[in-house]
């Protein structure tokens, strides 16, 4: 059942499966989970941060596939993310010169950095075919399931 917002309930579930799976598997549930937990989540996937190459690796993923399996820090908003190891939100994508269009149906999207011993070691990625539908519920949220997935990444 797709939520309009995420919340405790959604969170309790990816901690729940990240007890009870390992490795890709276990980032492979956890986006699946995402993407059919939460409406405006239309594409959900994990990048891998290589700092010495300064490259996101598409890891795991749920939804439509994309084109964008390597991204150089920097370029796109994934690559800003990792690039100022910081939370971007874009709630119209349209108005972003440094965006990377995967699909012509993404409206907005959310990148969170992943960290792990003050490295960013990946990224949280979610495109919306929705104009404007992240909240600061969605960045706290998303903040937290970063925190959870980084072992694994």
């Amino acid at each position: 059942m797709r939520n309009a917002t995420p919340g405790t309930e959604l969170l309790d579930e990816i901690e729940q499966l990240l007890r009870t799976r390992q490795g890709d598997d276990a980032l492979r549930a956890v986006c699946e989970l995402l993407h059919g937990g939460v409406g405006h989540y239309d594409w959900v996937g994990l990048y891998r941060a290589d700092e010495g190459s300064r490259t996101l690796t598409l890891g795991p993923f749920a939804g439509e596939p994309t084109e964008h399996a390597e991204i150089p820090f920097g370029r796109g908003i994934c690559g800003q993310a990792a690039e100022r190891r910081e939370t971007f939100l874009v709630q119209d994508v349209s108005k972003e010169g440094n965006y990377l269009s995967c699909s012509p149906r993404v409206r907005s999207e959310i990148v969170v950095p992943v960290f792990r011993e003050g490295r960013v070691v990946g990224e949280i990625d979610i495109d919306s075919h929705a104009l404007a539908p992240f909240t600061d519920a969605d960045r706290a949220f998303l903040e937290r399931v970063a925190e959870l997935v980084a072992p694994l990444l």
